[in-house]
């Protein structure tokens, strides 16, 4: 039976799309593992998914002053030293990596024994713990083309990210009735990560009476975001977090206004929803979201709203422009390539796992 080490995490984008490739790779009777850290996030994700884990040490590089900097490096040299322990044992003939800090001694250590490794990188500009790896890896995958000029020629490919398969399966009026609302106005959704934007929930709050005249509102709020005044509201119902019916919510939903992390984008160009883009600012990350943001607008697959304009006025306006122009915007979803990364990196493990 072929093998395979599935590594990625510290968020549960580092981890989803490797989610998403575990029933293909079950179906080309691949044996997998997964390695990771040892209380991460990953770690509950994929033992739920019922696949082998094992925690290794890890250390986060920071570009900014701080005492762990003194310490992590030793945490990652013991990590690379548990993942070289694992892989000699375990015997891969491949190692997939989504990212994150605690892939690095992984792709370091598989290759040093020489096994073939494909990395995956969400954003449009490779994160750190990605440029330590892209060395040691023999195929890079990315999810926009302004990408690839970032990465060596003969190693990057352009696939897009893996989306779950049931994501893909939604009943819009499954959705409806799980929401409580009817079919005869346009839904919006809102979805703002795992922990919400107070941002984004308060501008959408302060339109609602506006909103409400020609549509009805499913608000994925974040934890702790809740607004109780609210409460049974016509038209308006609000979520902390939405696991197993979110499929059907995204059924139903004509118009999608969301953040811009890598895998939430790419997840709604797969269901080819119209939508808003809020990127998270520069000030409060990396600015990754926002060129995440530009790219799908100027592939014209999304509007972007960036988050220091973002007000009533403007939100109004962008959802108003955005249904007008609808056609113009699903009719570039549609025409995009970038809607199988699944088969498109299964085939390529297969590949490196014959050639090998």
């Amino acid at each position: 039976m072929k093998k395979i080490i599935l590594t990625g995490g510290g968020t549960a984008g580092h981890v989803t799309p490797n989610l998403a490739l575990i029933p293909s790779l079950k179906e080309k009777n691949y044996e997998i593992r997964y390695i990771g850290s040892y209380q991460g996030i990953e770690r509950k994700l994929i033992e739920n998914a019922q696949i082998p884990y094992s925690g290794i040490s890890t250390g986060k590089f920071r570009r900014y002053f701080d005492i762990k900097n003194f310490t992590d490096p030793f945490r990652v040299i013991k990590g690379f030293g548990e993942a070289l322990k694992l892989i000699k044992s375990y015997k891969p003939d491949i190692v997939f990596s989504k990212g994150g800090f605690v892939a690095v001694p992984v792709v370091l250590a598989a290759k040093h024994l020489k096994i073939p490794v494909i990395i995956h990188e969400s954003d449009m500009t490779p994160g750190l713990a990605n440029r330590i790896c892209i060395p040691a890896a023999t195929r890079v995958c990315c999810n926009f083309p302004e990408t690839l000029s970032y990465l060596p020629k003969n190693k990057a490919i352009l696939t897009g990210s893996p989306i779950r398969k049931e994501l893909l399966e939604g009943d819009r009026m499954t959705g409806l009735k799980y929401a409580r609302l009817s079919d005869n106005k346009p839904v919006i959704l809102i979805i703002g990560g795992s922990l919400g934007s107070v941002t984004v929930n308060n501008a959408i709050r302060g339109i609602l009476p506006k909103l409400l005249n020609n549509y009805q509102i499913i608000h994925i709020c974040g934890k702790g975001n809740l607004d109780e005044s609210l409460a049974g509201v016509h038209g308006y119902v609000q979520y902390e977090y939405v696991d197993a019916p979110l499929k059907h919510l995204f059924a139903a939903a004509d118009l999608m206004i969301s953040r811009a992390g890598a895998n939430a984008i790419c997840e709604i160009l797969a269901l080819r929803k119209l939508n808003i883009l809020i990127p998270l600012s520069a000030a409060a990350s990396r600015g990754d979201q926002i060129l995440n943001a530009k790219s799908f607008s100027k592939q014209g697959f999304s509007y972007l709203l960036e988050e220091e304009s973002l007000n009533g006025d403007t939100l109004l306006q962008a959802i108003t422009d955005t249904f007008a122009n609808r056609q113009t915007y699903l009719s570039r979803m549609e025409s995009s390539e970038l809607h199988d990364a699944v088969n498109t990196i299964i085939e390529m493990i297969e590949n490196l796992v014959t050639k090998n």
